[in-house]
């Protein structure tokens, strides 16, 4: 640690002042990789000022024989920043999968906040990875939403370093003098996330320039702050088109949800399945319920997942401005 202030670290450091409120108490989830030390390097200095109170929070998911000694080594390189609480929460992943791993580790999360009074987690998530979640979402072809990558903010989660870039994250543990650990998974080509970060990547900063990823996340702010918009006018017209709604269902007007523009329609349907606690449906599944709205033959149901099913209610004549309704039913009750 010492010499000249790198530039990243001072960029570093107001990014997380800027995304966080004077003198409140977050956690920095750190996984003893470059960009989470990184973070909670330059989250050190605001504790330090006295700006924030900062502490950590350390996973160790026990999917590799050395998962231990890395969280343990994680944990003392965070103590040794200063940072107090220092959290080591071991879990048990129910599949070897990333989003086991990952709900396995957000419900650690949880844990953490709940035991420390904590308002924030601050993930170190970095420009690279957000240009990496912009192709995947191109590849899923699965709209907007998709391509607005991940939120800078949602719920307790802040990605206060979305403007950095991996190197920068290196760089400043290099200045600190923090010897983060590289996670050998990062390199299998199992994992699609690899195989954009290895093998899409580097032909894309070949092809269009070393500024590619820069654009990609720029795309993704500029495509999330459309959708948060598009989805504050799904939200008012759900509320308008809703006939009826009680534990379990909701019945939306067919005339009112077919004269929306695509772009809100989609938004609707989407917001009145994921009401009933299940998952937005995918392309194929929201194409087959905008079926049933536009007068296919069959009346349903259209089976989504989660326990959902979607009918066509026909007009009842006897009611006076009745023109059929969508009918949104689940068929199990949420989970506990």
């Amino acid at each position: 640690m010492g010499g000249k202030l790198p530039r990243v670290l001072a960029e570093a450091r107001r990014a997380i002042a800027a995304a966080t409120e004077p003198g409140s108490f977050v956690l920095i989830a750190c996984s003893g990789g470059a960009d989470s030390l990184a973070l909670a390097a330059a989250a050190a200095f605001l504790n330090r000022k006295g700006s924030l109170r900062v502490g950590a929070v350390i996973v160790d998911h026990r999917m590799q024989p050395d998962s231990g000694a890395v969280a343990a080594r994680a944990a003392d390189q965070c103590r040794g920043l200063g940072l107090d609480p220092v959290l080591v929460l071991p879990v048990e992943v129910a599949r070897n999968s990333e989003q086991a791993a990952r709900d396995a580790r957000y419900a650690a999360y949880g844990q953490a906040l709940e035991a420390t009074g904590a308002t924030r987690i601050l993930l170190g998530h970095t420009l690279d990875d957000q240009a990496e979640q912009v192709l995947l979402g191109l590849g899923r072809g699965s709209g907007t939403l998709s391509l607005a990558g991940m939120p800078a903010h949602r719920g307790p989660y802040l990605r206060p370093l979305l403007g950095l870039g991996r190197a920068a994250m290196e760089e400043i543990c290099v200045h600190e003098g923090l010897g983060y650990w590289v996670d050998p998974t990062n390199n299998d080509p199992k994992y699609l996330r690899n195989k954009v970060r290895h093998q899409l990547m580097p032909v894309l900063k070949e092809v269009l320039g070393a500024t590619a990823p820069a654009a990609l996340a720029r795309t993704a702010m500029l495509a999330r702050q459309d959708a948060e918009y598009l989805d504050i006018l799904a939200a008012k017209e759900l509320a308008a088109l809703g006939q009826t709604s009680g534990t379990g269902f909701l019945m939306l007007e067919v005339p009112g949800l077919r004269e929306l523009p695509a772009a809100l329609r989609s938004r609707v349907l989407r917001l009145a399945v994921s009401g009933l606690g299940a998952p937005p449906p995918d392309f194929e599944r929201l194409t087959a319920v905008e079926s049933l709205l536009f007068g296919s033959k069959s009346a349903g149901p259209t089976q989504l997942e989660g326990h959902v099913q979607v009918f066509r209610v026909a007009a009842d004549r006897s009611t006076k401005g009745s023109h059929g309704t969508l009918k949104f039913i689940r068929t199990a009750p949420n989970p506990a």
